[in-house]
């Protein structure tokens, strides 16, 4: 089965034969058969050259770049092998269609509201007091059907986003001051676990797209943009509820993350070197985590789930079945 390689030490990654060969300094070197690979996440710094990039385009295998901080700086994405005329044109229409845009980004928008509800029903039932932002967030649901626009359907978004993150402190079992979503640096130990983490997805969404004959870059929810691929964008809002933010609960609340495991500096905050690595094993974990779909009848994993749902939106654009947006059940 191909896998994800995180690769956080300084080194050169060149090609050998078949292989990829990641040599790393005093430590010799790693090999790793091309066949065993669906992406890369590189974390270090990377030494490498055109005969390695041929390579890994000739594979079909996403390349995900991150800074000394962890944060997302950019993708080698490989020429498309499923290309699609056909599809391509239904998915463009469907953005140029505000009617047909509106109906994706409200399904997408629900599955994630709802996905944020179940979160917080989830500790609700444990013992924690979140009624009222329980209440609030499903009130807030309920106008998705009414919106005509996307700006109202981002602003409804962004209020059960806030109602949201005032659950995080009574759910996280440390004392933590997050008081709203900070991104452009990260303030806290929540929004620097909330940025990788996200971005995490984001990169694990679009290495799923290019296994399917979607682009990327043609998205209902978020507006395109030059320098992004925004489709990952609309289908990570679906997933991070179940992949990121029950990954940052667990880890906070088995205190595997704590304060210690962050630098700061000049007001930003960073995940240490080490926390992230560990980070990045349970993550892998919960990509890897299985349950059985129950349309399907079969065990699948929390990555597949998101090649479903792609698929999903393949059907939808080519009129083979309307689209709904997935829904955690469990």
């Amino acid at each position: 089965m191909k896998r994800n390689y995180y690769i956080s030490k300084n080194g050169d990654l060149r090609r050998k034969d078949n292989s990829l060969s990641f040599e790393i300094e005093n430590e010799g070197n790693k090999y790793i058969p091309v066949e065993d690979v669906d992406s890369i996440y590189a974390f270090g710094e990377l030494n490498f050259n055109s005969k390695l990039m041929n390579f890994l385009g000739q594979n079909g295998i996403p390349t995900h770049f991150f800074n000394y901080y962890g944060f997302y700086t950019g993708s080698f994405y490989p020429k498309e092998q499923l290309n699609s005329g056909f599809l391509f044109v239904e998915q463009v229409g469907h953005y140029l269609d505000e009617e047909k845009r509106i109906y994706i980004a409200k399904e997408i928008i629900k599955a994630a509201a709802f996905n944020i509800y179940r979160n917080i029903r989830y500790y609700n039932e444990r013992g924690k007091n979140l009624t009222t932002i329980m209440k609030k967030v499903n009130d807030l649901r309920m106008k998705f059907d009414n919106c005509k626009s996307i700006n109202e359907i981002m602003g409804i978004e962004g209020n059960i986003r806030k109602n949201y993150y005032e659950a995080f402190t009574i759910i996280i079992n440390q004392e933590i001051n997050f008081e709203k979503r900070v991104k452009n640096p990260p303030d806290n130990m929540i929004n620097s676990m909330l940025s990788f983490i996200n971005m995490m997805v984001y990169t694990t969404v679009l290495s799923e797209i290019y296994h399917t004959q979607l682009s990327p870059l043609v998205s209902y929810l978020h507006q395109p943009g030059e320098r992004r691929f925004s489709l990952s964008l609309d289908i990570a809002e679906i997933f991070k509820p179940l992949i990121a933010d029950r990954l940052i609960f667990s880890m906070l609340n088995k205190r595997q993350v704590l304060k210690k495991d962050f630098s700061e500096e000049l007001n930003h905050v960073y995940i240490k070197e080490n926390t992230r690595k560990e980070i990045l094993r349970e993550y892998d974990e919960r990509l890897a985590t299985t349950i059985k779909h129950r349309t399907l009848q079969k065990v699948v994993s929390y990555r597949y789930l998101i090649r479903l749902e792609l698929y999903k939106l393949v059907k939808h654009l080519t009129n083979e079945e309307k689209y709904e947006g997935f829904k955690i059940w469990w």
